[in-house]
């Protein structure tokens, strides 16, 4: 018994097949060997219809055995193109189930048509059903129950660990790599930050100067109109004949004053611009288009991997 059951392992693992898929493949001869018996019944049954029916008589002619051999024909072709066709619709529902199976977890089985004409495994096969066969069947009637295997055997659950170990690796290498774009975005948020405090910081410091300028330069044209004004009053009361060119001098006074503040206006525009063409206000500009530049980057990057947040 021993030696018949390492005979039927050597010759089923020349398939390339492991104890569990030759019970399978085992089990599915016997299907086949049962059906193909009760199919050949069936055929012994049309021949000894014909002899019991029709073979009653010593003689016949030769229209009565051609009509009982083309009778004996049409029910034996029959019965054989329903047993190639029930066995064809089994085979696809044998493939379907391990089909099946393996989408289950998430494999792609293929088959090679050409093997099923392979004359050597055919005749490997043969000869497994003609001796090891034979011995399996009577090793399985003594055996009735069925061994359990063990969980931990490799198969199926060996590749759901390893593919539950690779998506937990690839998890794990997303998570770091979105910490780091996380701190990478805190960073350029704090550098932001900081950038647009000096430049506001610059642009204070910058515009007190001027405005410190132009107070003093509006005090002194203050100051210049209250000396005109009291050169006219003080002329008023001086000499009559004076009072034109006072009012004269007092006009080109407010003209020189209009004149002065437009002149102001000006500067100030001037060294509005001359302040943005200067280098601090350039680089500070440049800092801050860098800076937006890598928060636009870094968000689209983390909308990537975690587009619903």
């Amino acid at each position: 018994m021993c030696d018949a059951n390492v005979s039927a392992t050597a010759t089923m693992a020349e398939f390339g097949c492991n104890e569990h898929h030759q019970n399978e493949v085992i089990s599915y001869m016997r299907f086949a060997r049962s059906k193909r018996i009760l199919r050949l019944k069936t055929v012994d049954s049309c021949f000894e219809e014909l002899k019991d029916s029709r073979l009653v008589e010593e003689t016949f002619t030769v229209d009565e055995v051609r009509d009982m051999l083309d009778g004996l024909h049409a029910v034996v072709r029959g019965e054989m193109e329903m047993e190639l066709i029930n066995t064809a619709h089994t085979n696809v529902l044998l493939l379907r189930q391990i089909h099946y199976q393996a989408e289950k977890f998430f494999l792609r089985l293929q088959t090679d048509i050409s093997e099923l004409e392979n004359r050597e495994l055919l005749e490997q096969v043969a000869e497994f059903e003609k001796t090891d066969f034979k011995a399996t069947d009577k090793m399985n009637q003594e055996s009735s129950k069925p061994k359990l295997a063990p969980l931990n055997e490799g198969g199926v659950s060996e590749l759901l660990n390893k593919e539950i170990a690779r998506l937990q690796e690839e998890n794990n290498k997303l998570k770091a790599k979105l910490r780091t774009l996380e701190s990478q975005a805190m960073s350029v948020l704090d550098d932001k930050t900081k950038a647009e405090r000096a430049l506001k910081d610059l642009r204070n410091v910058q515009g007190d100067q001027q405005l410190s300028a132009h107070a003093n330069e509006i005090s002194c044209l203050q100051n210049t109109v209250a000396t005109l004004k009291d050169d006219y009053e003080r002329s008023l009361t001086v000499s009559a004949a004076s009072q034109n060119n006072l009012q004269e001098n007092l006009v080109s006074a407010k003209h020189e004053l209009l004149r002065v503040q437009e002149q102001l206006a000006l500067a100030e525009k001037e060294l509005d611009k001359k302040f943005q063409q200067t280098a601090a206000y350039r680089n500070m500009k440049e800092i801050l288009t860098k800076k937006n530049e890598q928060i636009k980057d870094i968000r689209k990057q983390l909308q990537r991997y975690e587009p619903n947040e």
